[in-house]
């Protein structure tokens, strides 16, 4: 599967709401792909969705990826007849400021609006222009004829409803791929691409692999339980870019140190030792506010090694960039990976 089908079908991930929590549907999508194409699929307690990938050697190890996004939520009603919003994982707040959105209630209805600053009218409020974004300073405006707390409860709106982001997804001529939610939807595409990938190529991989699907990850605990048989996780999630940094939306990152702490070290010079054999655009760094799958692994107590990859994405939490190249690199060193003999 080349770099840009993968990319079309992280347009399709990206096109189902799946704010942390609220990820079902997504799960759903992914699990009857990967099932048509021959695969076994579990899940655990949570949610989360693992797909078995058999080997030819005696060792397990693991990829994750995960599927849940950044949102909102309903905090509360405002007597006018817009929202109070709160925070689902951490979206740079002043980004959202005239984003649109769908409000879901718990009965399965769905309503649009849009997310405003409190001083929305450049033509009413002087501070329109330099009021703090905050979620204590913006609301959502429905689009509705409301404009009363008891009208928006008449449409089944109440606290604790999602509010999810509309993500713009596009992808240009020119190889980029620009959307909300890069993080990490494009990184479980890649994973898609790669088991894609072996079935039509009929590549075996050494060892046996699960293919971890995470769902809590932007609220720190996606992977908190992985199978007692996995010795290894390579968490393949965004590659940071910008002060201090040497990657680049083209490249796949290797992180050998985030806010949780190093990554194994000699998982970590493989994939380093790979991606100069394979002559693939490459970066390593250390991550400045970022934790994964796998240090939520670590922190559950789970005795892997544990490494981090990912596609080089731009503006992280916000309006996030990618490109192909970052995509086919990614790919390319998972698959020598999982295919190199220890």
């Amino acid at each position: 599967m080349n770099a840009l089908k993968v990319m079309e079908f992280a347009k399709e991930l990206l096109l189902i709401d799946s704010p942390t929590g609220y990820t079902k549907a997504v799960i759903d999508f992914y699990e009857r792909e990967v099932k048509a194409l021959g695969y076994e699929t579990m899940h655990t307690n949570k949610g989360n969705l693992i797909v078995k990938v058999p080997g030819i050697g005696h060792h397990t190890k693991a990829l994750c990826a995960h599927v849940d996004t950044l949102g909102l939520m309903v905090r509360s009603i405002k007597e006018d007849g817009t929202l109070a919003f709160t925070l689902v994982g951490g979206p740079i707040v002043p980004t959202l400021d005239g984003e649109y959105c769908k409000i879901v209630t718990r009965d399965g209805r769905t309503y649009t609006g849009t997310i405003l600053s409190n001083s929305p009218s450049a033509h009413v409020y002087d501070d329109s222009k330099n009021a703090p974004r905050t979620d204590m300073t913006m609301h959502v405006r429905i689009d509705e004829c409301v404009s009363s707390k008891k009208e928006v409860e008449e449409l089944g709106i109440m606290p604790g409803d999602y509010i999810c982001i509309d993500p713009k997804t596009t992808i240009t001529p020119s190889g980029f791929i620009k959307s909300r939610f890069l993080d990490d939807k494009l990184s479980v595409a890649i994973l898609y691409g790669l088991l894609k990938t072996m079935k039509e190529e009929f590549i075996i991989p050494r060892d046996t692999w699960y293919f971890l699907i995470s769902t809590y990850e932007e609220v720190g605990h996606g992977c908190a339980y992985i199978p007692e048989e996995i010795e290894e996780v390579i968490a393949v999630d965004m590659g940071c870019i910008g002060k201090d940094l040497s990657c680049t939306e083209r490249d796949v990152s290797i992180c050998a140190k985030d806010s949780s702490g190093p990554y194994d070290y000699q998982m970590t010079t493989k994939l380093i030792n790979l991606a100069k054999d394979n002559e693939l655009s490459y970066a390593v760094d250390i991550y400045p506010f970022y934790s994964s799958d796998v240090s939520a692994s670590f922190r559950g107590g789970q005795d892997i090694r544990g490494a981090l990859i990912g596609p080089g994405v731009a503006a992280s939490h916000g309006m996030e960039r990618s490109h192909v190249d970052a995509v086919e690199n990614t790919m390319k060193l998972l698959i020598a990976y999982m295919t190199k003999k220890d």
